[in-house]
């Protein structure tokens, strides 16, 4: 039995291993990122009996 594969199979099997793996960095770096705003909302909200001052 001959398995030869295509060239358009082959072609598009690789857009998408190329596509899946760029979602996944993707994913990585927006998770990355709500880390890092979760951490700069939290560091900049005032603590219990802390009073947040207003400038104007």
């Amino acid at each position: 039995m001959n398995h030869t594969l295509t060239k358009e199979y082959l072609l598009l099997f690789n857009a998408l291993t190329d596509t899946e793996e760029t979602l996944r960095q993707l994913r990585e770096d927006l998770i990355a990122v709500q880390r890092q705003a979760e951490e700069l909302f939290l560091s900049d909200t005032p603590q219990d009996g802390e009073i947040e001052s207003e400038t104007s």
